[in-house]
């Protein structure tokens, strides 16, 4: 007996469906990022909660506003407004200025995705896109963040009686003794517990390596991500390191890099769609961060490596397609 007319989809192949929403993804993402923001607050203070608060609010109220102003439809429930300001957040060292806080967070969802048409149109990720801005626009501003609100322990001086001396993060630190010396000047290796645990240096995203894997590892189990793109960014991270004759480990950890291999590099507006495309694209973030650090005039270079690789992600796409079903490919 055949089903009802009614109950057949009849538009054109393919016919997929799911009970996944844009909204119910987006969720994912911020409770799969909210341990490792929640325990920036804890161990940072007020100043990441400031920033988490001015990036969320900012970017809500920007689209906000840019719908009505075009007169167009709201779409704060759509969820990927207030992704855009947590990931931001999270990408910003705690001390930096409010203002600058405020442009990031206008530029990111004006010029990184509203002008593209909204969600699901624009090229790059759009927190990156604030992100960079700034981190261009106003440089030494930017560079002065640290020495206002990144801290770095240290035992000796602890035993002086001071709890912490402000000061470079340890990718900054280690970026300057291979300058000078062509090696590092402390045990890379030592600094795994508190890269993974309780980082005080860098941004609110560099705070815990293991909440962002865990949270990363909760999104590939639900299929919010694609393995193939964190596997690909961390694993030629490693190996540039390695060729490099730096510590792989260390280098994986510290940085941007988890925040960018499980959070910004998987955006699925800027990355590619086929499954080789995406793990292409993977270790494509990971070479040119990887390289960036080496070679580069900064330090960190997770945010233009996967920007670069959002601008290639359509030719990385077209690239990877695979083939048509039916069809047959003829030398011309």
């Amino acid at each position: 007996m055949s089903e009802p007319l009614e109950t057949r989809v009849v538009g054109p192949s393919p016919h997929i469906t799911s009970k996944a929403t844009c909204t119910g993804i987006m969720l994912w993402v911020v409770a799969a990022l909210a341990p490792s923001a929640i325990w920036a607050v804890i161990t940072m203070g007020w100043v990441a909660a400031q920033l988490l608060l001015i990036c969320i609010v900012v970017s809500l109220g920007t689209e906000a506003l840019w719908n009505r102003l075009a007169h167009r439809p709201q779409t704060l429930r759509d969820g990927s407004a207030l992704v855009t300001g947590l990931l931001l957040a999270m990408a910003l060292p705690p001390r930096t200025p409010w203002w600058v806080a405020v442009a990031a967070a206008v530029v990111a969802i004006t010029l990184g995705k509203m002008v593209f048409g909204g969600l699901g149109h624009n090229l790059f990720n759009p927190a990156l896109v604030g992100r960079a801005f700034v981190a261009l626009s106003w440089a030494g501003v930017f560079a002065d963040a640290p020495n206002r609100g990144w801290f770095r322990t240290l035992p000796s001086i602890t035993a002086d009686g001071y709890d912490a001396i402000s000061g470079a993060t340890r990718l900054a630190v280690a970026a300057a003794d291979r300058a000078a010396e062509g090696a590092y000047g402390f045990d890379l290796a030592a600094q795994y517990q508190p890269l993974l645990l309780r980082n005080l240096e860098g941004s609110l995203g560099e705070v815990s390596a293991a909440l962002l894997i865990l949270g990363g590892l909760v999104l590939i189990v639900k299929g919010i991500i694609d393995w193939r793109i964190p596997a690909g960014y961390i694993g030629t991270v490693a190996l540039v390191a390695v060729l490099l004759g730096s510590d792989p480990v260390f280098h994986v950890l510290a940085g941007g890099v988890m925040l960018g291999a499980f959070f910004m590099a998987t955006d699925y507006v800027s990355s590619p769609m086929s499954k080789t495309g995406r793990l292409v694209y993977g270790i494509g973030c990971g070479l040119f961060n990887g390289l960036g650090r080496f070679v580069g005039m900064m330090p960190e270079s997770t945010t233009f490596a996967i920007l670069f690789m959002n601008g290639l992600a359509p030719l990385v796409d077209r690239m990877t397609r695979p083939r048509t079903f039916g069809w047959e490919k003829k030398d011309e």
